[in-house]
Formats: C-alpha cells, structure tokens, sequence
C-alpha cells in the first residue's frame, strides 16, 4: 500500500480516503487471480449482459513500492485496456512508487506493465504491457455522462475477482476538499471500496465515463458516495496521457504532524519530518524533535503562509502548493517557538523526493 506523504489523519477528519491499493499477501507472488466469489445480490439481466461483455477488458493490478522500514510491500487495484495492443488506464495513486507492476486479465494471463504516462493532479496514469495477441479492451465515452443515471463498476475488493458494483451518478464536477484530492469529480452511490482504484466507470452503452479514484466514508467507515476521475475520448486529459506526457504535482518534501494540524497560536500546517535532500531541508525548515525514546520534545516548524496567503492547517498548505507549478519559486513564513522566519524554496516533483527515507 502506497504511503502518502501528507497526515493521513488529517484525512479522516475529512470523511475521505483515497481507494489505496488493497494489500494482498497473494500480489506478492504473482499467483493465479483469486478465486472468484459469486455477486451478493443478483444483477439485472441487462447490467448482467454489460458486466459479461466488459469484464475481459478490465485487469487486477498488483504492485510492489518501497515501504518505510527499508523493504516492499504489495498492494492491490484495477485498471482497464483501452486499446487492443495492451495500453491500461488506471489510477495513478494505484502505481505511483512501484518498483514492479503486474497486469492481470480474466482469462489468467500475467504481463509485467511499465507506466508510460500520468497525471498526478488528476489521478489517472496509463501502463504499457507487451501483449502477443490482441486484447479486448474498452472505449472510452464520446460525451460527458448526466446525473441520474446508472453506472456499473467493476474492480477488486473484498476478496473478489474482477466483480461488478452498481449505482447512480449522483453529482458532477464534485470538489474533494482535500488539496490532495483529484477536484472536480464524478460522485455515484455505487458502494466501492480499496481494491477497485483505478476500476472502469461504465454508462449502459459499455463506455468508460470515469476511474475510480476515491470514497467518502461515515463514522462506522461504511462507504457513503464514492469518486471517479471523468474521462472521454477527446478530453484534454486523455489526449495528455496518449501523447505520453507525465505530468508531476509539484512538492517541498515535507510530511506534516496530523496530530497537531491548525492548533498551534499562531495556527498553521505543523511540520512533523523534513525530507534529507528535498528543497525544504536546503532551505532550513525544520521538522519535530525527539528525545533517546522517541517521545516528541519539540514541535517542527508551523507554516503560517505561502508567499503572503495565509494557511491555517496543511490542507491550505498542500492546496497553495498544488496551484503552482514545478520550477516556480516560493516564500514560507514560518513560526517556532514564538519567532516568526522566511525562507524561500523552490519546487519540484513530488516523484523526485524519496519520501521512504
């Protein structure tokens, strides 16, 4: 599972969360697909007939990405071909970081995949496998899709093997809330969960309206509405991604203290750690202290504006950052221990920061 830099705490308090790879023992050997676990409620005749023509099409994605404690661990999502050669749309947050990807189809055939395009901001990537035959694959929808409408999904979670999930189109060009957060979004009622990311969004003409990308969850973590990346044939963000353009959010290396977020006087995003090498640490910001037994001594730096514009947690933060672009130069007011200081810092990938140091 993909460990995301920012609090995942903060999160929460959201009600949301990305549909993170779903770890699987089994993705890290590369076994057969699991075995198939039959619908817990029996799909109208034609939904039926469209899950049975779309399903070869649609893939188990399982990867492998460094974790924090120096080895790898497995994760587990869908993607879906959109071209006979063997091109896979997927989300990004599916394969971002992954040292190894393998593509799994229904028939049980096996491709390692290499990521050949993405669009961080967006949450949606394309992979490459090198496929002998052709494969069946899906269109993507000509038009944008209209609220109310039905809408299929099919993906890997709870176990299961390429299964469908059903619902409505609830909202268009729906906000996360969270910076970090694919915006303008598709939002429906089907009740997805980890392991479908990066699964196909499907109208009732077979076409691919969107990529499952994040849920927004209750108390209980009961799945309330679930989010998808829009896509059509002709959009600005498929023509990027067929074009082979990677298109990176831009970073600091920073990893802020969930715990603490907004509460400091002043308020700000509380810096827990400082990436070694990233733009942040060249500039002096400084993260949380510990003492021999890693009880916390000192609090990091508090972010309290990004040139000038006040940010009152890390989510104003995260979203200054996100509305400028790799190369630009910024300015952060920073406060410690009732001192106030500036730096000034540029930006750049977020892919080019080892943030499992």
């Amino acid at each position: 599972m993909k460990v995301s830099p920012w609090p995942a705490v903060l999160l929460l308090i959201a009600g949301a969360a990305y549909f993170l790879p779903q770890r699987d023992p089994g993705a890290l050997g590369f076994g057969p697909p699991s075995q198939v676990a039959p619908l817990n409620d029996p799909l109208p005749q034609t939904t039926r007939a469209l899950f049975g023509q779309s399903r070869p099409a649609t893939v188990q994605i399982d990867q492998l990405s460094p974790a924090r404690n120096g080895g790898l661990e497995g994760g587990l999502g869908t993607g879906f071909l959109i071209s006979g050669d063997g091109e896979v749309m997927t989300a990004y947050h599916v394969v971002d970081g992954a040292q190894l990807i393998r593509v799994k189809t229904l028939s049980g055939q096996v491709y390692r995949a290499r990521v050949t395009a993405f669009d961080n901001a967006a949450d949606v990537a394309l992979l490459k496998i090198d496929a002998r035959r052709p494969l069946p694959f899906l269109k993507l929808a000509a038009s944008s899709p209209r609220i109310g409408e039905g809408i299929l999904a099919i993906g890997n979670s709870g176990g299961d093997f390429l299964q469908a999930r059903t619902g409505r189109l609830l909202r268009l060009g729906a906000r996360a809330g969270q910076a970090d957060f694919p915006q303008n979004t598709l939002e429906m009622s089907a009740p997805l969960a980890p392991g479908d990311s990066g699964g196909p969004i499907l109208n009732a003409q077979g076409e691919v309206m969107g990529v499952v990308s994040y849920v927004r969850v209750n108390d209980a973590g009961k799945t309330i509405t679930s989010y998808a990346v829009p896509v059509t044939r002709t959009g600005p963000l498929v023509l990027a991604l067929e074009a082979g353009q990677k298109r990176d959010v831009p970073a600091v290396g920073l990893v802020f203290d969930s715990q603490h977020d907004g509460l400091t006087t002043p308020s700000g995003g509380v810096v827990s750690a400082v990436v070694p090498g990233g733009p942040a640490a060249a500039a002096g910001v400084r993260g949380a202290a510990y003492d021999a037994k890693n009880q916390l001594t000192a609090l990091g730096d508090t972010i309290t504006a990004v040139d000038g514009i006040r940010t009152r947690s890390s989510n104003d933060v995260i979203f200054e950052l996100r509305r400028r672009q790799v190369g630009d130069q910024i300015k952060l007011t920073l406060s410690n221990d009732g001192k106030s200081r500036e730096v000034n810092l540029g930006l750049v990938a977020k892919g080019s920061i080892n943030y499992n140091q």
